[in-house]
């Protein structure tokens, strides 16, 4: 019989119902953040610009959004201004991974309905610990 301290010693499992959606133009930034994810139980579908983007949360929403700033058709900026306008009660969270370090575009990111904000490059210890501090780790 198991005791009740027990259950803390069992190490907790990644939920694996979870989705991400990766909103990149870099095929290689979006394969290190599917690395990265999927070891957190997430499901990921990528995107190459805001434009396609916004097409798959239509189309499904999904449970985080990773996007880049700086993307050609529709900007990172763009495509949250437009997917914090969608009707509806789902609210993804959102996190913006860029290059744009800048502290006038970080808080032009979180105006625009960004949950949190990573700046490129980044590994594993540091897009979890900016995923738990939302609530998506």
């Amino acid at each position: 019989m198991r005791r009740a301290s027990d259950a803390s010693a069992v190490p907790e499992r990644p939920r694996t119902d979870r989705t991400c959606l990766i909103v990149d133009d870099s095929r290689v930034i979006r394969k290190v953040a599917r690395t990265i994810l999927e070891v957190l139980g997430y499901k990921i579908n990528e995107a190459e610009n805001g434009e396609e983007a916004l097409a798959k949360c239509k189309a499904a929403m999904p449970d985080l959004i990773l996007v880049d700033w700086n993307m050609p058709v529709m900007s990172g900026l763009e495509f949250v201004t437009a997917l914090r306008s969608l009707p509806g009660e789902c609210r993804p969270k959102v996190v913006f991974c860029t290059t744009n370090s800048d502290t006038d575009d970080i808080r032009k990111g979180i105006e625009a309905g960004a949950d949190e904000y990573v700046i490129k490059p980044f590994d594993h210890r540091s897009l979890k610990a900016k995923l738990q501090r939302i609530g998506a780790a």
